[in-house]
């Protein structure tokens, strides 16, 4: 479908909403508060911007279609995942509100990777060349687009830390931990979460088997660290995410000690 018959333009309201005021926290909901969205009202008086709807399983983009834009997460979750050309997939990001979609396909004008959106979900879309003529104009753009790039690289390189460095166990815990923190940052409660992957999508993730994940995620409902709902095992509490940082430490206390 062409993009511009998948898009709506996005009030003005709402875009001011997201880039001059910050929603009241959850009363469970840790002190951190949703980030704001850097440049996203500089660029809305630049650049059309457009919101753009998606169930659960649609694409933003899939790999191969040409570049022209970029997206902001504004709700929902989002998976990028990389296909080999045998067919094998990969997943190797999940983005939340407030982070951008699409840096992947600047280098050589198409995407090598697919945006899905995990549940029902909205990015707000605004064209490639349109930023970039802005920001020669006004360099405060620029480096907010520098900075949303920067702390991309940053966090992937995170996760590959985590990939290359955690034993099977602290690494679904440190997954669950970075689930969480996102939540709270963005003001959003974080004792009890909707994981809107399948412990396939998270094994895909991590880099472990779907029975390897099932393990982990028993061993953290065992020492109390996590619980599952009744109903949906799916749905976690996480009473204290504390709990889950003392948990990766002590998971990685003998591979320490062996070092020394």
């Amino acid at each position: 479908m062409p993009l511009q018959a998948a898009v709506q333009p996005a009030p003005r309201v709402l875009v001011h909403h997201l880039a001059d005021q910050r929603p009241a926290p959850s009363a469970s909901a840790s002190h951190h508060t949703i980030p704001r969205v850097d440049g996203l009202g500089l660029i809305e008086r630049h650049v059309e911007v457009q919101r753009r709807m998606l169930r659960a399983g649609e694409a933003v983009y899939k790999a191969g279609d040409r570049f022209t834009h970029l997206h902001i997460v504004h709700s929902g979750c989002f998976k990028v995942v990389n296909v080999s050309p045998d067919g094998r997939e990969k997943v190797v990001a999940v983005r939340f509100k407030g982070d951008w979609l699409g840096f992947d396909g600047i280098a050589d004008g198409r995407h090598d990777c697919d945006a899905i959106a995990m549940d029902t979900g909205a990015v707000l879309t605004l064209r490639y060349d349109a930023l970039v003529d802005a920001a020669r104009a006004e360099p405060a753009l620029m480096m907010a687009l520098h900075a949303a790039m920067s702390r991309e690289i940053a966090r992937d390189r995170t996760s590959m830390m985590s990939l290359c460095t955690l034993p099977s166990d602290a690494r679904v815990a440190e997954f669950l931990r970075d689930w969480a923190q996102s939540l709270a940052e963005r003001g959003l409660r974080t004792d009890q979460i909707t994981l809107r992957m399948t412990r396939a999508e998270i094994g895909n993730f991590l880099g472990m088997t779907l029975e390897s994940v099932s393990r982990a995620l028993s061993r953290l409902a065992r020492e109390q660290v996590i619980r599952f709902a009744e109903k949906a095992r799916r749905e976690l509490q996480i009473p204290d995410i504390g709990a889950l940082e003392r948990f990766i430490e002590r998971c990685c206390a003998p591979a320490r000690a062996t070092l020394q």
